[in-house]
C-alpha cells in the first residue's frame, strides 16, 4: 500500500469516527429535548389546578405524591437538562 493510500485510509477512518460521535451527540440531544418538553408539559399541568392529586408511577403502581415534592422533582430535572 502506498503512502497516499495509507494517509487516505487514515483520514477516512477518522472521518467515520467523527460521524459516529456526531450521531451519538445528536441522539443524546434529541433525548434531552424530548425529556425537557415532557417536563415542561408536567410543569404547565401543575399550574392548572393546585388542588389536584398528583401520582407517581413506581413500577406497576401509582403512588400519591406530595405536590411540593413533585414540583421540586420536575424543577430539578429541568435544571439538570438545561445544564446539559
Amino acid at each position: 500500500m502506498s503512502v497516499e493510500q495509507k494517509k487516505l485510509q487514515s483520514l477516512s477512518d477518522e472521518y467515520q469516527k467523527l460521524q459516529t460521535d456526531l450521531q451519538s451527540n445528536i441522539d443524546a440531544r434529541q433525548k434531552l429535548e424530548s425529556q425537557q418538553q415532557e417536563n415542561l408539559g408536567v410543569q404547565k399541568e401543575f399550574a392548572l389546578d393546585s388542588s389536584a392529586n398528583i401520582y407517581k408511577l413506581v413500577g406497576p403502581v401509582l403512588l400519591k405524591q406530595d405536590r411540593s415534592e413533585a414540583v421540586l422533582a420536575v424543577d430539578g430535572r429541568l435544571a439538570f437538562i438545561e445544564k446539559e
